[in-house]
């Protein structure tokens, strides 16, 4: 910063040429693309179809709505615009809206540039000061976004008819910068009706003074498909100033969804207990999320957010973890038993149906791990290869599984079952061969054995009610 140019005169003699934000943003994200420059680093599985849209939107130099269910990275991904600025932008130094030295559009800065001339110093904004962000709420008023009178400047002398009365909105002061408007459809009608000028003409008046500022803005947003119809709207005309509507989505595989929770979730603990996941266990966090999207219980509109796939991956970890300072125990790998507590991280990822009774939604989670493992298990595994399992429990025995009982005594008393232990190492080794020697051995061959027997449970349990005929999810 400090040798980049400090007075109007040196900006001038650098060379420095003036650029919309749009025609900025166009230009270094062409430099990016020839030099291929990862575009959204850590944004997983939107490589051919949510970022296209963006691209194609930024070089047609579009304002921008990202469009999808709750939990899909739409915020993220518009914070992340700022990546398209240039590292610095010169300013009037002292300007409230980013003035451009040569095309000043306050009277701070035009009477700033007139009085010093080439003397006029100028300051250096960096690209993430160049974006801001507002929640859309209700309350949002249009002095917030645009500008109000400000009546302390009054008191102090200035006439009402002066424009150094004025105290500039959050629009105004995003000016050579991107304004986002997070959530859209929640901001009263009669503020989106106040957003046409700064979509389409570009300018702003406030509190019908004949002033005109001549923004320079790119304009994003934010909104749910939930919220057309429950709690707002977009009004029409302006969604018809808007260029480019982005639709996002949900992970379109079960191995995608899997990368973006281990990508997210908070994995590497602090603890003095080493926690090491199979493969087959993040396929059942994740199959449980998929499940709820397309579970007729679940307000689909509403949509289940990715963030319930991490947050169950943290409390799955979590139990682990906690279970294995209890026992003693330096390993530890997840359970399916780990999973009955999954029920505390689900809760509020996803909304019933308004047919659903009150009170239903943790018997609904359970149902949905019950499937998941049923899902997991038959992608793996074939019921008919243990009937020496189900022989065993035909014949009126039981076994004790959860938090209180140890590795140890758990294995043993599954080993008494004919030939188990062969099936649980083998199935163990095809599984994670990576955890199948070492420490962590037999604690996999605990949580295989398991996944075996819940997955046997699940698979008896919800074939029989299919072939009955009752709902999959009865509550």
């Amino acid at each position: 910063m400090s040798e980049r140019p400090r007075t109007l005169g040196q900006l001038r003699e650098s060379g420095y040429k003036s650029q919309s934000v749009k025609a900025e943003m166009r230009r270094n994200l062409l430099a990016k693309l020839r030099s291929g420059e990862p575009l959204f680093p850590g944004i997983l599985g939107y490589e051919e179809t949510v970022i296209p849209q963006i691209q194609n939107a930024i070089l047609s130099r579009h304002d921008m709505l990202f469009l999808g269910l709750r939990g899909q990275g739409k915020t993220r991904m518009l914070r992340m615009l700022s990546q398209f600025l240039d590292e610095a932008m010169p300013i009037v130094a002292g300007s409230e809206i980013n003035d451009d030295p040569f095309h000043p559009i306050s009277k701070y800065a035009r009477d700033h540039v007139l009085s010093r001339g080439d003397d006029c110093p100028i300051e250096w904004v960096g690209r993430e000061a160049r974006y801001h962000e507002k929640l859309a709420t209700p309350d949002v008023t249009i002095a917030d976004l645009i500008g109000e009178v400000d009546l302390i400047k009054h008191a102090e002398g200035k006439h009402l008819s002066n424009e150094d009365v004025m105290h500039y909105g959050l629009i105004p002061r995003s000016n050579r910068g991107i304004f986002c408007m997070n959530e859209l459809p929640d901001l009263s009608p009669k503020i989106q009706v106040g957003l046409f000028n700064v979509l389409e003409e570009r300018d702003v008046q406030i509190r019908g003074f004949p002033i005109r500022l001549n923004l320079d803005l790119q304009m994003v947003f934010s909104a749910n498909p939930e919220d057309y119809t429950n709690r707002g709207r977009i009004v029409t005309p302006l969604k018809d100033r808007i260029g480019s509507v982005v639709q996002t989505h949900y992970p379109l595989t079960r191995e995608l969804g899997i990368e973006i929770t281990e990508a997210n979730a908070w994995r590497d603990r602090d603890g003095e207990v080493d926690v090491r996941v199979p493969g087959f266990m993040k396929e059942i966090i994740e199959e449980t999320s998929r499940l709820a999207r397309s579970s007729g219980h679940v307000n689909q509109a509403s949509g289940v957010s990715v963030r319930m796939s991490i947050a169950n991956y943290e409390c799955m970890l979590s139990n682990a973890e906690r279970r294995g300072v209890a026992l003693g125990a330096n390993v530890v790998v997840p359970r399916i038993s780990d999973l009955a507590h999954l029920a505390a991280s689900s809760r509020g990822k996803l909304e019933l149906n308004m047919t659903e009774e009150s009170g239903e939604e943790d018997r609904l989670i359970n149902r949905l791990v019950e499937e998941g493992v049923k899902n997991i298990f038959d992608l793996h595994c074939k019921p008919s290869q243990f009937r020496n399992v189900v022989e065993y429990f035909d014949a009126g025995n039981a076994l004790e599984v959860g938090d209180g009982v140890n590795t140890s005594d758990s294995l043993k008393s599954m080993y008494g079952i004919r030939d188990f232990q062969n099936q649980i190492e083998n199935l163990a080794t095809q599984l994670a061969p990576d955890l199948a020697t070492g420490p962590a051995a037999d604690e996999l061959h605990l949580s295989t054995a398991e996944f075996i027997l819940e997955g046997l449970h699940c698979h008896n349990r919800i074939n029989k009610q299919r072939k009955t005929g009752g709902a999959l999810f009865q509550l």
